[in-house]
């Protein structure tokens, strides 16, 4: 008989006392995420001699793209009908609904933004970003486990996750997936960045982190539930159609920056 994981935890972690406001883990989760990135990132501004009021700025500006692009993400790919028919309910974050990928073309517009005010340089910055960005999809899927969300496909394997707040079917721990996945690629750009960065154009790590990470999104999403009943229409689902541009840029990008000029 396989014993599968049963899965059941509370979202919530604690309740504070006289406001009564429920601290849950998918926001600690958020938090933790910007927290620990600003944290490296600091290291990062210090080691090339770069001005950490400058990252101050920078992590402003990807802060509030990340939120508003995840959210207008949801809200537009998955449901727009809903939402353009209820535009006050774009507000109701609290509700849940956050696209990664919606998050993805936020941060990259909040940093051309960024760019346009200081003049830095956007390929500098986007191979920097891409050493925290890992991290913080560590903890959001992490976040997504303990709601017991974005769930996976019926499976058999031993390691299956039983959702109980979803069904009794044991099922595929798809946020665990992407979790580990990801964790890895933090370690991996975290060498590239102290060993190999100068000998490689700026842009290159930025193309290399969307072919490793939006390839295995493609893949994994073979595994994952349907967001929304619209996917199953589809030969892809929405996850899939929005991996593919940044997988095509992401080789340009490769061929195009192997080595310094």
């Amino acid at each position: 008989m396989l014993l599968y994981i049963h899965w059941n935890p509370s979202p919530e972690i604690f309740t504070i006392p006289i406001i009564h406001w429920p601290v849950r883990w998918y926001g600690l989760m958020w938090a933790l995420s910007f927290i620990l990135s600003h944290f490296i990132l600091s290291r990062v501004y210090k080691t090339e001699g770069r001005k950490i009021e400058d990252l101050d700025n920078l992590t402003l500006y990807v802060m509030l793209g990340t939120i508003i692009g995840a959210r207008l993400g949801h809200c537009l790919f998955y449901d727009p009908v809903y939402y353009l028919t209820h535009p006050l309910d774009i507000l109701k974050i609290y509700e849940g609904g956050l696209a990664s990928h919606g998050g993805a073309i936020g941060i990259l517009l909040s940093i051309w933004l960024y760019v346009k005010k200081t003049k830095e340089n956007i390929w500098w910055l986007l191979d920097r970003i891409v050493l925290v960005v890992p991290l913080a999809g560590m903890l959001i899927r992490i976040g997504n486990l303990m709601n017991s969300e974005i769930i996976g496909k019926p499976t058999h394997l031993p390691f299956a996750f039983i959702f109980e707040s979803v069904d009794n079917i044991p099922r595929h721990p798809s946020q665990l997936y992407e979790a580990i996945y990801v964790g890895i690629l933090f370690i991996v750009f975290i060498y590239l960045w102290k060993n190999k960065r100068n000998e490689v154009a700026p842009g290159f790590m930025f193309g290399l982190f969307c072919v490793l990470l939006f390839t295995f999104r493609f893949l994994i999403e073979f595994l994952k539930e349907n967001q929304e009943a619209f996917e199953d229409q589809l030969p892809l689902n929405m996850g899939q159609i929005l991996s593919i541009p940044f997988i095509l840029i992401g080789l340009y990008l490769i061929i195009t920056r192997r080595k310094k000029n």
